[in-house]
């Protein structure tokens, strides 16, 4: 695929995010949007469905899937708390930061195994917001007697397992699937946005009980899949039960319709946060997967405009 030509030939159907000083527009982004079921199915999208790039941290829910599968969380007696901050990308907070080193410690793992880095202003790795991440790979490659120190290595079998997870859900090969390392040091693939959506299509659909317990975990706990004020968490708590979200770097933002089977993707070219969730919001009021009431709570919350500061998104998800 000719990346640059079909982003040409999609900006007319792409949406377009204004951001406007007083009546003058001081930025604009271009963003694309896919949302599918758990088939392939594209059911409605905006640009280019076909958007190749990273999933970031929205691939953390996958990357959990061998910590319940092999048995891991019930070994060392792990409740919902520690998946779904294994789950999230955090803030580092105090109880955040606990709930890691519960995990760890219950393992009986070393902080020090850690391989994320210590974040600026920060005193320990359990506050990095993918310390949740790196606890649960360590748990799991400690009950399966895998090798920790390799732990973020694509040939470790961990990292193995996962891409096997991923690409059966997406119905490709294995070895078709692209990964590189993300900021923390693990690995992060290389998706379409239709994939991205196929994968939280899955995630939403809960008829697999992994799938079910991360659901579960999330919306029982949203301010560890993020934190208070955050996206993710507000959206969830505002969701009555129905909704998962969790976005990543560079302008990409996930959402899944539990009990649907339907997954929402979200791509902004320019990685501005910003914009995604001007864009996330958006969307979700044309779907109305959430109330009016909850959407202009998560607008003032999220978006925080500033006095003669506006925002607008142009465009439409449309059947393809």
């Amino acid at each position: 695929m000719n990346l640059q030509n079909n982003l040409s030939n999609n900006n007319k159907s792409s949406l377009k995010v204004l951001v406007k000083r007083g009546s003058s527009v001081e930025s604009i982004h271009r963003a694309h949007a896919s949302i599918c079921d758990t088939k392939g199915r594209t059911l409605m999208k905006a640009g280019l469905s076909e958007y190749e790039t990273f999933i970031r941290s929205a691939l953390k829910p996958f990357q959990v899937l061998p910590f319940l599968t092999s048995g891991t969380s019930e070994k060392y007696n792990l409740d919902n708390k520690a998946l779904a901050l294994a789950c999230g990308s955090h803030q580092g907070s105090a109880d955040q930061a606990r709930t890691a080193f519960k995990l760890l410690w219950n393992a009986d793992i070393d902080i020090k195994e850690l391989k994320c880095p210590i974040p600026a202003n920060r005193e320990s790795k359990l506050q990095h917001n993918c310390s949740g991440k790196h606890s649960a790979f360590l748990a799991t490659c400690k009950k399966m007697n895998w090798d920790l120190d390799s732990y973020l290595m694509g040939h470790h079998p961990l990292q193995k397992e996962i891409f096997r997870r991923v690409s059966e859900l997406l119905k490709i090969p294995a070895e078709e699937l692209i990964a590189e390392r993300d900021d923390c040091g693990a690995p992060t693939l290389l998706l379409h946005l239709s994939q991205m959506a196929v994968l939280y299509a899955h995630l939403s659909k809960s008829d697999q009980p992994e799938f079910e317990r991360i659901a579960r975990a999330m919306t029982n706990n949203p301010d560890l899949v993020a934190g208070k004020g955050c996206f993710d968490s507000e959206l969830i708590k505002r969701g009555h039960n129905q909704i998962i979200s969790k976005g990543g770097s560079e302008g990409i933002q996930c959402i899944g319709l539990l009990g649907e089977g339907i997954g929402l993707s979200i791509k902004v070219e320019d990685g501005s946060r910003r914009a995604k969730h001007a864009v996330a919001i958006h969307l979700l009021r044309q779907l109305e997967w959430i109330s009016p009431t909850a959407l202009e709570e998560l607008d003032e919350i999220i978006l925080q405009k500033k006095p003669g500061i506006y925002i607008e998104v142009e465009g439409q998800l449309k059947v393809p």
